[in-house]
């Protein structure tokens, strides 16, 4: 992990660039960020061009590092355009989870690549659940279908209860983008990985449920 291609290099520089526009040009963000009534007025621009926009910088480098570490596994396992593929599904699906969990909220906005980065982050946890993660306030290693597992958990709950200014269902919906799109991409990954693909699933169907039923 965390060697950097030229593909990868290029998401980074072009989140970077708009970020950094975005930061000096009050407008120009205002325009290009995710925003439920703009892109019910038909700015469906919104839904894609959000992606590339941060709040600050360090929301801007906490993404692009994660992006950097895991970027690797996808294009080692499988290939440069499934990398850019699964990057902007996941990216779009985000925003569509989250559009549909606040159609009714006119004034809500959000930006960041969360959603895309989840999605690499899930398409790496199919294609090598046996690697360890290591996170900055746990001193052991945590295999990374335990993460992948806890963490949706972690944002139905936070989804739940609106906890902290983030968007918890671009990140769900980015998660469940890099899940469909990879398993549609390495087919080949229900012979070799169907458990693991089995034990993602479970918190993706819990979020339905739960919706279905008015939980959320």
């Amino acid at each position: 992990m965390g060697n950097l291609s030229l593909v990868t290099l290029v998401i980074i520089a072009a989140n970077a660039i708009i970020s950094f526009k975005g930061f000096n040009d009050y407008s120009f963000f205002e325009k290009y960020k995710f925003n439920v009534g703009g892109i019910q007025r038909g700015e469906q621009f919104r839904m894609f061009s959000s992606g590339f926009l941060h709040v600050d910088t360090m929301h801007l480098f906490f993404n692009m590092f994660t992006l950097y570490i895991f970027a690797p596994v996808v294009i080692m396992h499988m290939s440069a355009v499934s990398f850019i593929i699964i990057y902007l599904g996941s990216l779009i699906l985000g925003n569509i989870l989250s559009l549909y969990f606040h159609k009714n909220e006119y004034h809500y906005s959000a930006v960041g690549a969360s959603g895309a980065v989840m999605g690499i982050i899930y398409a790496a946890i199919l294609l090598r659940p046996d690697m360890d993660l290591y996170l900055f306030f746990i001193p052991i290693p945590i295999p990374a279908y335990i993460f992948g597992i806890g963490y949706l958990l972690y944002t139905i709950y936070g989804m739940k209860n609106r906890v902290g200014n983030i968007g918890h269902d671009a990140h769900f919906g980015g998660a469940i983008g890099g899940y469909a799109i990879t398993l549609l991409l390495a087919p080949w990954l229900f012979k070799t990985n169907l458990v693991m693909i089995g034990l993602l699933a479970l918190p993706i169907i819990l979020l339905f449920v739960l919706k279905k039923m008015d939980k959320l």
